[in-house]
């Protein structure tokens, strides 16, 4: 009950919706124990033959009204109850989904996808049934089962305690089984996020698996964990299993009784043969209230595994956030200062970089080099706050980045990274991102200066080209240059980039070299990479090794010197020449 918290306001939003929908849903379970009663007079008057074709029409007409009012205020129930539930859905969805939009990328790192979409899906699907179904079948178990059993009394008290016999053992399993049935359905969710997860990660990797000959490998491990998945889930049906037929042989059981105590009582003149007729038809009543309490207990149990599931990840707060001193900052020179700055993925693991220090200037170039794995692309990361640093600062016009609001900071920030993301749309939409109406001649100066104006031309519908899920009809490079095209369109001051050319050819590098150049007099630039002609003309580079600096100056200085810029210079050269 701890986590009903979470859908307490939708219920509270919709407390008019749910009130109407709740009197409705009373007057049917009214409504539909009159009707025994009709048959009641009709069967006593038949009996007693004190009855004709007129009067039998009435009663026909008194259940037909009935009936229809009741298909009338069924409907009004449901549109208010389900659609209440519908609301309750789409409010979680929406919350969830906007509520892990503010984790920073270490969440991503520890945390699976499979799981995350299984939240989205199955958890917040049965969080619907449970305050949707659930409220009805719990409004019908107390509501239509009390009444039912109010008119069973009125005809015979004595009738009515034999056929409640069954009803405390229906209780007594219930409160046996329903600790059993929580840990199981839990389980069962667990279950499927790791299948949800597994089927989507050989989804994603589906070339790998092809072009390794890894299909029957695949399907086995997805066999094996969607065995799991169905062990569970019949694990859970050994006890949901129980309910319904234990309800239904309670409910015979108690047919059984009424058919000789009430038979009996029948011929000696105890009760009329009308009474027998509607005590039959008021236990038949009583059945689904019955069947309810058991699905209310399903149903709870379910959406309160989810509901904890989901509340887990809502009470989650983002590593990286806004701190309650954060100012707003409408404009920014460029300046950027890295002031003893460390950072580490774990806590056990060493700080990669370590004591990083440097000054940038507003208009300034700063290239980043060094083997793999020296803290490049970590380095870039922190600047946009995707990761706080461990230890130190990094200020901006010499304002410390965590004392700026995120959405301000980032703002000021294009940020190309080492694997550039595409979204299953247009060349257009990825570029522009979705602006509402961007400037037509700027989109094109962007293409041009990403050198990717000669593919643009090439795609069957230009611009409006749909490139794929994660944009899988282009070429590494094109898929690139189309990412340098998106960090163009924004005016902003600052311009980082990790391994932009990596995967361009040489003189496309040199095309996307040359365009940055220019760009040099109105942006702050950081830019990592591998390949040395990228970086050459930056006015600062540093060479990182396991996060520490090695070697800094400019180009000609570290040149003049035999470190491991000038050696990797001097072969990227040669192979150049080589292929040119």
């Amino acid at each position: 009950m701890k986590s009903f918290y979470l859908i307490k306001p939708y219920f509270f939003e919709k407390r008019y919706t749910i009130l109407l929908g709740l009197f409705c849903l009373i007057l049917v379970d009214l409504l539909q124990l009159c009707i025994p009663r009709i048959i009641k007079w009709t069967v006593d008057d038949l009996t007693l033959f004190k009855i004709g074709q007129k009067q039998l029409l009435t009663y026909a007409l008194y259940i037909a009204g009935i009936a229809i009012l009741i298909a009338c205020l069924r409907y009004v129930w449901r549109l208010c109850l389900m659609g209440t539930s519908r609301r309750v859905e789409e409010g979680l969805r929406n919350r969830l989904f906007a509520h892990i939009l503010t984790f920073s990328a270490s969440y991503f790192d520890t945390h699976k996808t499979g799981d995350l979409m299984a939240h989205a899906t199955n958890d917040i699907a049965h969080i619907r049934m449970a305050a949707g179904m659930g409220m009805v079948a719990l409004n019908d178990a107390i509501i239509l089962g009390l009444t039912a059993i109010g008119f069973m009394l009125y005809i015979n008290i004595k009738l009515t305690l034999f056929v409640l016999i069954p009803m405390p053992l229906i209780s007594l399993t219930a409160g046996l089984l329903q600790k059993k049935m929580h840990r199981r359905y839990k389980a069962v969710q667990a279950s499927f996020a790791d299948l949800t997860e597994a089927v989507r990660e050989r989804f994603a990797g589906v070339r790998v698996i092809k072009a390794y000959n890894m299909e029957k490998a695949s399907a086995r491990q997805i066999e094996i964990i969607s065995s799991d998945y169905v062990a569970k889930n019949i694990s859970l049906a050994r006890i949901n299993g129980a309910f319904f037929p234990m309800m239904m042989l309670f409910s015979n059981v108690s047919l059984a009784i009424v058919l000789y105590l009430g038979g009996r009582q029948t011929i000696y003149a105890t009760i009329t043969t009308g009474d027998f007729v509607a005590f039959i038809a008021y236990l038949g009543l009583l059945t689904w209230p019955m069947m309810a309490a058991g699905w209310v207990i399903n149903l709870i149990q379910r959406g309160g595994a989810s509901l904890e599931r989901l509340a887990l990840i809502l009470e989650t707060n983002a590593a990286v956030a806004d701190s309650p001193d954060a100012q707003p900052v409408q404009r920014v020179k460029g300046n950027i200062t890295f002031d003893r700055v460390s950072f580490a993925y774990q806590p056990d693991r060493a700080p990669i970089p370590h004591n990083f220090s440097f000054d940038l200037a507003a208009g300034q170039t700063l290239g980043l080099t060094g083997p793999s794995g020296c803290g490049k692309t970590t380095l870039l990361n922190l600047l946009p706050r995707l990761y706080d640093v461990t230890s130190g600062r990094i200020l901006i016009d010499g304002t410390d980045i965590t004392r700026i609001r995120l959405a301000d900071l980032r703002r000021h920030m294009s940020f190309v990274p080492q694997e550039p993301f595409l979204f299953d749309g247009s060349v257009r939409y990825n570029i522009t991102l979705g602006q509402a109406d961007p400037d037509e001649s700027r989109l094109r100066e962007v293409i041009r200066m990403a050198s990717f104006d000669e593919a643009v031309r090439s795609f069957p519908n230009g611009l409006e080209t749909v490139v794929g899920e994660k944009g899988v009809i282009l070429s590494g490079g094109q898929k690139q240059r189309l990412a340098l095209a998106r960090a163009l369109m924004r005016p902003t001051p600052f311009l980082i980039l990790d391994d932009p050319i990596s995967q361009v050819d040489v003189v496309t590098g040199s095309r996307i070299i040359n365009t940055l150049r220019n760009l040099t007099i109105r942006k702050t630039m950081i830019i990592a990479s591998h390949r040395l002609s990228a970086i050459r003309f930056a006015d600062h580079i540093i060479v990182l090794d396991q996060g520490r600096i090695t070697q800094a100056g400019t180009h000609d200085l570290l040149m003049a010197s035999d470190g491991y810029y000038a050696r990797t210079f001097r072969l990227q050269e040669i192979e150049v020449q080589t292929l040119m």
